[in-house]
């Protein structure tokens, strides 16, 4: 049964074409995602199908008895309504009887609620009610006569959400449904969604949530759609297959364009004295030599400067809002190379500590000592205080005119920007014009372009293309210095985490040694290790008491402690040693002994120094 069909469509703003005639169509029980770059005009689409903005050409065909349900980026709620009120907005008739049961029982009017209750009973809209109640929990919308005006974006996105959901219809329409969502929340969303029996049409960059949820992936690519039928995994695999023939056919048109093009100037000019045939063909020919084959590329190869002995250390920490406790006496000391993720329900205080280890709030107790050497690069979930009337290239050049790479190579503010996908007529466009992925990938820059050597990365997946991202992992995987991780990309976290900060609630944070799935799958084999003659225990006293730090964990002896306070010295001048024989060989003035024994001497370092730091990390667990 056809729900969806949409002929030739075409959207322009301004002089730049999204997308040209583009068809395509949605059968019930389909779950399709559209993926693309930043700025081709993926919500647009949606927002055109949706029947939310008209389209410039073409046309949409909607199923004239289905319902369609549309989740906004930024959903505009009405701020004079309370988050009940907005819940129970649909048309749908169990709804309708809900409301009315809703103001009876406020109205406290026995006759009234007697009709009202009889109404549920007639259209059974008493199991609805107990899911609307699940849904809004499982949402954590728990005080549901709160005013809309009070909420902020992230509470907003879920309860639009929560309406669209509770309302069922039959062809459901959401642009970045994962956006603001805690992981648990976004893993009990993937599976209401992927056992639901609704025809689902989305926007979304969570590539573990495309693969679970979709049965088909389109593409929109050079104002294109490609259409794939399959998840993400059968996508990916099936678009490196079309890019391969893609590119191959340009290489051809170029070669045929070249021959062409010789014999166009060898020929006389009268166009009347040529083969016209031969004449129009090389018009598309020469069109399609001059495709792009889209292989651009983030490089992203950053120079940082070297971190010393002390990073950040952080002891006793804690913070709370008026009964909220955040922290409770954290207490950690980052080392180097540290890949750290944070993962907490919203408003466990996640944020709080990254603004805390920046310096933009203070703890109520304890302290944080940053190392000298150490220079934070803070990626926030904020959006961009930049001047909408500014040029993206502007922004720029106010933070850095020139930049050096890793590799000594210094480039200008333009050509960084071209490695962050920023064409010469991006780079000259104003700031209003860019698309809330293009400005997300602006911000990062400006972050990257300071030379940071911890980055501090707060949710830096949102609105970011799928492209942008992979990219993104490759540069952090090989950043040199430590990364502090807030996201809910599961698996941008999976592929750069090596150990997790837990936020469990009531300020306690727990140290976890793996990446968020080994997490899941430990935390889901808890209950299991519970021996079968063990009954469980109902929490008490002894349970949420702090456990002394000298119970259970050996101190270091006297000897050891000299050990591992000397190591970290030792470990500097074999690394100080290294570069100085690195320098050596690569200036290339040696001897064939002399740069035979560096080599040698190269070996034996990188030998102790592993040593040495495996000892050092040994001793470290009981400091």
């Amino acid at each position: 049964m056809n729900y969806l069909s949409a002929e030739n469509l075409s959207k322009s703003f301004g002089d730049k074409w999204l997308f040209r005639n583009v068809t395509f169509g949605m059968s019930r029980g389909d779950k399709v995602a559209i993926v693309g770059a930043n700025g081709t005009g993926k919500s647009t689409l949606l927002s055109i199908l949706s029947g939310q903005m008209p389209p410039d050409e073409g046309l949409v065909s909607l199923r004239k008895d289905i319902s369609v349900g549309f989740l906004d980026q930024q959903p505009q709620l009405d701020n004079t309504l309370t988050v009940i009120e907005v819940v129970l907005t649909g048309d749908n008739p169990a709804l309708t009887a809900i409301r009315q049961y809703e103001k009876a029982l406020a109205s406290d009017n026995p006759d009234a609620l007697d009709r009202a209750m009889h109404q549920m009973d007639t259209l059974q809209a008493w199991d609805y009610e107990t899911q609307m109640k699940q849904i809004l929990g499982q949402l954590g919308i728990h005080d549901v006569s709160q005013p809309v005006s009070t909420l902020s974006g992230g509470q907003r996105k879920r309860v639009a959400m929560a309406q669209a959901l509770i309302e069922n219809p039959d062809l459901l329409i959401m642009d970045e449904p994962t956006n603001h969502l805690d992981l648990e929340t976004i893993e009990w969303l993937e599976n209401y969604l992927s056992t639901n029996n609704s025809t689902l049409l989305l926007v979304s960059h969570d590539r573990y949530f495309l693969d679970r949820v979709c049965n088909q992936i389109i593409e929109l690519d050079q104002q294109t759609l490609f259409s794939y039928k399959g998840n993400y995994a059968y996508f990916l695999e099936k678009k490196a297959e079309r890019q391969a023939v893609f590119a191959a056919e340009v290489d051809k048109a170029k070669n045929l364009f070249r021959r062409e093009l010789d014999w166009m100037r060898r020929q006389p000019k009268a166009r009347g004295t040529k083969a016209q045939y031969r004449v129009d063909a090389f018009d598309d020919v020469k069109e399609k030599a001059h495709q792009r084959v889209g292989n651009d590329q983030l490089e992203l190869n950053i120079r940082t400067q070297r971190l010393g002995s002390k990073i950040i250390e952080l002891e006793n920490v804690s913070k709370q809002f008026n009964d909220n406790v955040l922290l409770d006496h954290f207490t950690y000391t980052f080392r180097r190379n540290d890949r750290i993720g944070i993962i907490g329900k919203n408003g466990m205080g996640k944020t709080t500590l990254l603004n805390m280890i920046t310096g933009e709030l203070r703890p109520d107790s304890g302290k944080i000592v940053t190392g000298g050497t150490v220079k934070i690069g803070y990626y926030t979930q904020s959006d961009l205080v930049i001047p909408e009337n500014q040029r993206v290239i502007d922004v720029v050049q106010e933070v850095a005119e020139v930049m050096k790479l890793g590799t000594g190579e210094t480039v200008t503010a333009s050509q960084f920007l071209q490695h962050f996908l920023f064409d010469r007529a991006k780079q000259y466009d104003y700031v209003h014009k860019l698309s809330g992925g293009e400005k997300r990938r602006l911000q990062l820059l400006l972050v990257l372009v300071q030379n940071p050597n911890f980055l501090i990365l707060d949710e830096p997946t949102n609105d970011l293309d799928i492209t942008t991202l992979n990219v993104l992992e490759e540069f952090l995987l090989n950043f040199p210095g430590c990364i502090l991780l807030v996201s809910h990309d599961r698996y941008f976290m999976d592929r750069l985490v090596e150990h997790t900060f837990v936020f469990e609630g009531n300020g306690k944070v727990r140290d976890f040694p793996g990446n968020y799935t080994d997490y899941r799958e430990r935390k889901a084999s808890e209950p299991s290790e519970r021996k079968p003659s063990e009954k469980p225990r109902a929490v008490s006293a002894p349970e949420t008491k702090p456990v002394p730090s000298t119970e259970g964990k050996r101190k270091l002896s006297f000897k050891e402690q000299r050990e591992y306070e000397s190591l970290e010295k030792e470990i500097e001048e074999l690394e100080q040693r290294k570069s100085s024989l690195l320098d050596q060989l690569n200036s290339g003035t040696g001897s064939h002994e002399e740069l035979t024994a560096w080599a040698r001497e190269i070996e034996q370092l990188d030998q102790q120094i592993s040593e040495k730091s495996d000892r050092w990390l040994e001793l470290a667990e009981y400091i």
